[in-house]
């Protein structure tokens, strides 16, 4: 059996949330986990059981051949034990050490050429150089960020925790860094666990994505498997799929269904074993706006609905439509200004089969 880091246990909070979570993480080749689910789904409880600093009642965790919790045996190896680099949300700096302190918390049981060295590898690695003596109050949110993330390698850990490392950064920030930190994971060579909410540093940084909600990992994948195709309609609603709707299953011919949605009909691919009831996800990258009566394009379908609103969303514009039911779309500005759409006005929105996504519905 390959070497992995196992987690199967259960943690209840009295009076609030119980967190009973399962996951494997390969750790040859080693690989980026991301833990995701919107706040108050056990993320961050996960990831602290992990780290020794909340002890499950029930259940196992194990990295490779070492068992760091057997709840039923009574052992609990103590998070300095379990040679790990933890990164928490806040950073947790100390505001009284420098650049240099802070980096050198925990090695003090290395001598010092060795210390200085490691030091002096992060350092480099993580852009610091020219700081060595700075507090954290000189610092910016960026070089904050890279002093925690020194301080969690500089011990060569290895298993790396990451509790939202980008959370507290101003947008522009947070994007550079957020390709910067999966170019550092990459050449660290280090499993990795991070808790994120963002659906951007999911995809960015994760080779994995294990998507929680009220305590239960719903569904574990590469991240662009999981957010264009979710297990079921929970999970497209917390990976932000834009249009989640009821349907029925009508007919199948081909590899192909036919799908109603309030009296419309659509063309999706064939999932074995599902229907009649279905939730149809689509994204809304994948509708394609036209204007009503112009030539249309390959896609199997083509629904005439009206524009609802227009909203601005970042750079690009969602576009709502009622076409028997509401369906959300995102273009850009220009696209808008050339389809001269507005409140009220006729549109086409062409949607491939394949990204007409089907999941079980429990309504019949």
């Amino acid at each position: 059996m390959a070497a992995a880091l196992s987690l199967n246990c259960q943690k209840t909070f009295p009076g609030r949330l119980t967190i009973a979570a399962q996951l494997d993480l390969p750790l040859d080749p080693p690989s980026v986990l991301i833990l995701f689910g919107p706040s108050g789904s056990g993320k961050t409880t996960v990831l602290r059981c992990l780290a020794g600093l909340e002890q499950p009642e029930e259940g196992v965790i194990q990295f490779g051949s070492e068992i760091w919790v057997d709840a039923a045996r009574h052992l609990i190896v103590p998070p300095q034990a379990r040679h790990l680099g933890y990164m928490p949300q806040d950073y947790a700096l100390f505001p009284t050490h420098t650049v240099t302190g802070n980096i050198e918390y925990g090695l003090s049981n290395l001598p010092q050429d060795e210390r200085r060295r490691r030091v002096g590898e992060v350092l480099a690695l993580l852009q610091l150089q020219g700081l060595e003596q700075a507090k954290p109050r000189q610092l910016s949110g960026g070089q904050q960020q890279r002093v925690a993330l020194a301080r969690a390698i500089a011990r060569q850990p290895k298993l790396l925790l990451l509790d939202e490392p980008l959370s507290s950064l101003d947008a522009p920030t947070r994007d550079a860094l957020c390709r910067e930190l999966r170019s550092l994971l990459l050449r660290l060579k280090t499993p990795t666990v991070v808790v994120t909410h963002d659906w951007t540093e999911a995809l960015t940084l994760g080779d994995l994505i294990a998507v929680m909600s009220e305590g239960q990992i719903l569904q574990i994948g590469p991240p662009q498997e999981v957010f264009s195709r979710p297990a079921n309609e929970a999970v497209a609603q917390i990976v932000g799929v834009e249009t989640v709707v009821q349907g029925q299953v009508s007919e199948s011919v081909n590899g192909l269904v036919m799908v109603q949605v309030n009296g419309v009909a659509m063309t999706a691919l064939a999932v074995e074993g599902i229907g009649p009831a279905v939730y149809v996800c689509i994204r809304a990258e994948d509708v394609v706006l036209e204007q009503a009566g112009i030539s249309r394009t390959s896609a199997r379908n083509h629904l005439l609905g009206r524009v609802v609103d227009i909203l601005p969303q970042g750079v690009m514009m969602q576009v709502r439509i009622d076409c028997g039911f509401l369906l959300t779309a995102v273009i850009t500005r220009g696209a808008v200004e050339d389809l001269r759409l507005a409140p009220g006005v006729p549109v086409i929105a062409a949607i491939k089969a394949g990204s007409v996504h089907l999941v079980p519905c429990s309504v019949v």
